[in-house]
């Protein structure tokens, strides 16, 4: 190792100085980048193998400290979850001092400080900063391992876990890595609960062993210190550290797909479709194509002026955002993926979309004012980061691990604002593929699947787990004697009985919830031939709805005929509406969370609805509708469980609803029959 290290840390000096008069009427011209003003800096190495990298910085009295193990992807096989486990569990005290008592004495010190799996940092006075170090270095070289808290920390990872089972976004990250990379690539496997539940204490301390070593870990100290001084302090604090050996290990070839393919996972509860579209690329840091791919990503998927966002979001109105990320990965291939969370029904039409940009992106020049835009994004991060010492400690590390050159950082706007125009379009040739492309989908199949057969792509089938499986069944067959008024009347039945429920005249709920500090509540009124939903803030009613036979109408105006004659759902039950509806029909068998439902869907112009009811219980478990108005869909859900009897009719005690990406669960405060309801109510 070199040492003598031209490194970064003082980037955020370059600012200085730069801000003069600016007339506003007319487009600043661009000028040379910001010249660099680098930092002393200096390197040295421990017999155990520790590689520390110094950098003077006597700017402010402040010290920070970031200890990072090269020691890149690393398989865990059948005991994947014991890396989590174990940066859970280190830092949580050491052989020689507590928990609480490290971290009063942290606290004390005015230190932060941050431990995991595979690094440690700490931000303290230049005054503390001896005893902090020597405190971090305890918990690095000494933690306190012990089976109780091994076992919280295992609980804790299973519940997190348990938390992602039903989520479609996590399924969606976890099977696009297992899918790209492969199952037996570090990137591709993923914890489950019967891989943490096999992993044992004695697992977690080989870990520690075998991967939390000095002769593969980097300390970057900065700020206000004397190279001497910090030399003796991390020999005294580190020198005892033992050094390991690395197990051998090849990480596995990745390779594209040989033609562009969908590869769909079913969640029969997404209301949403989880798209990405991923290649896989090889590409350094050191490589001269880095700079452009930056911008390129920028441009092409970076943001809200981004072309992905400006299709699919402002033009179309498919999603609340759509994105692209370009990684770079030294040891492995890097992926270079396009994303969105789209409505069920443009699932295949943003596929569509998707695939249309990235073809035009390779094909045509982008325009002069999109690069100098996404120079002016790009700059400006770049300027904000580097006032954090975290931002520098990264920088120095990645010149040192990543075999840059030792001025890359120092070159590195100039190198940006290098860019062509036509630099852009050749990384976009050379990066972005719509011919190879891995389509991975997680969405809902009855909802989706029929119009993306239609798509020129063949489409394969996989579990959550990323495991190859049959094309899911879209719909069981109704059996014989069920009919519409078969179901609902099994959902009287169900909730107190047909001719009870027939009898009631009036029926009022409360739904309740917390949200960021406000009491949310839901007052929901009905009668036969009356309806009112009214929505509080901390008691102050911001939204009424109600309905009668004339009309509907939100916060006193009336809505449009077309749309309030189908938004009018009148009847102490809104079962009794979807009786009385020639355009309502059961559709089929579906599962919502493990159960089989049966759906009663609603079809209008302007409003669909699918109302699902549990084939053996006859409760009603869940509400779905799309509203079509302007040009743009909104979709919203509900939940229902935990029904409790109120005055003998069961009412669901939780309802968890959702309106686009937005969710909030809900809890039944009051329930009354045949009383709190009069006229004035819906007045």
């Amino acid at each position: 190792m070199k040492t003598t290290i031209t490194t970064i840390i003082t980037l955020f000096l370059l600012s200085l100085g730069m801000t003069a008069q600016i007339d506003r009427t007319k487009q600043p011209k661009p000028g040379p980048a910001p010249t660099i003003h680098l930092g002393k800096t200096a390197s040295f190495e421990l017999k155990n193998g520790l590689k520390v990298i110094v950098v003077e910085n006597h700017k402010l009295p402040k010290v920070s400290a970031s200890l990072r193990l090269d020691n890149g992807p690393i398989l865990e096989g059948d005991k994947v979850g014991v890396s989590s486990i174990f940066g859970k569990m280190i830092g949580n005290g050491t052989t020689s001092i507590s928990k609480d008592a490290f971290n009063e004495r942290l606290d004390f010190l005015g230190a932060s400080f941050n431990i995991g799996s595979q690094s440690a940092g700490i931000n303290t006075l230049s005054k503390y900063f001896p005893e902090v170090l020597g405190l971090i270095a305890d918990a690095i070289k000494n933690p306190l391992l012990t089976q109780e808290d091994f076992e919280k920390q295992q609980e804790l990872t299973i519940q997190e876990l348990g938390a992602d089972e039903n989520s479609v976004e996590a399924i969606s990250r976890r099977v696009q890595n297992t899918l790209s990379y492969g199952a037996n690539h570090p990137y591709g496997e993923f914890a489950t609960k019967a891989s943490v539940k096999s992993v044992k204490l004695e697992d977690v301390k080989l870990f520690y062993n075998t991967y939390f070593i000095p002769n593969n870990a980097y300390l970057v100290i900065i700020g206000d210190v004397n190279y001497k001084d910090v030399k003796k302090l991390v020999k005294k604090q580190f020198g005892k550290w033992k050094k390991g050996t690395l197990p051998a290990y090849t990480i596995p070839t990745v390779e594209n797909v040989a033609k562009t393919e969908i590869n769909f996972i079913n969640m029969p509860n997404a209301v949403q479709s989880s798209i990405a579209v991923i290649n896989a690329v090889d590409l350094k840091m050191g490589d001269p194509d880095y700079f452009a791919t930056r911008l390129a990503s920028k441009i092409f998927g970076g943001g809200g002026d981004a072309r992905l966002f400006l299709n699919l979001r402002e033009d179309k109105g498919y999603t609340y955002g759509a994105y692209s990320r370009f990684g770079n990965n030294e040891r492995t291939a890097t992926m270079v993926t396009s994303y969105a969370s789209v409505r069920n029904m443009v699932t295949d039409s943003a596929v569509v979309e998707f695939i249309k940009e990235i073809k035009i992106f390779r094909d045509t020049k982008v325009s002069p004012e999109e690069l100098r835009n996404a120079k002016a994004s790009y700059v400006g991060n770049f300027v904000m980061a580097i006032e954090k010492p975290s931002t520098a400690a990264g920088y120095a590390y990645n010149i040192v691990t990543k075999n840059l050159p030792k001025n890359f950082y120092e070159t590195f706007l100039q190198n940006i604002n290098g860019v062509t125009i036509d630099d852009i379009q050749r990384v976009a040739k050379k990066y972005y593929s719509a011919d190879k492309t891995r389509i991975v989908i997680v969405g809902k199949a009855i909802d989706v699947l029929p119009n993306l057969e239609k798509l020129p792509y063949t489409i394969n089938y996989f579990d959550k787990q990323g495991n190859s499986a049959d094309k899911p069944e879209m719909t069981k067959p109704i059996p014989a004697g069920i009919t519409k008024e078969t179901v609902i009347n099994s959902y009287f039945d169900a909730i107190g009985g047909k001719d009870k429920v027939a009898a009631i005249t009036s029926t009022m709920t409360v739904y309740e919830t917390e949200m960021n500090g406000t009491k949310v509540s839901i007052t929901e009124k009905r009668t036969a031939t009356n309806y009112l939903a009214s929505t509080a803030m901390n008691g102050a009613t911001v939204m009424k709805i109600t309905a009668n036979n004339e009309g509907v109408y939100m916060n006193g105006q009336a809505l449009p005929p077309a749309l309030a004659n189908e938004m009018k759902i009148l009847g102490t039950f809104s079962e009794f509406a979807l009786l009385n509806n020639a355009k309502t029909t059961l559709t089929g068998i579906e599962m919502i969370d493990g159960k089989e439902a049966f759906v009663i869907q609603t079809k209008g112009e302007i409003v669909n609805s699918s109302v699902y009811y549990d084939v053996k219980t006859g409760l009603k478990l869940k509400e779905v509708q799309s509203t079509k108005m302007g040009g743009r869909t909104q979709n919203q859900e509900a939940t229902f469980s935990d029904y409790k009897e109120y005055n003998g009719i069961k009412f669901p005690t939780k309802k968890t609803g959702s309106m686009g990406p937005q969710k909030m669960s809900f809890t039944l405060s009051e329930a009354s029959i045949n009383e709190n309801v009069n006229d004035a109510d819906f007045k």
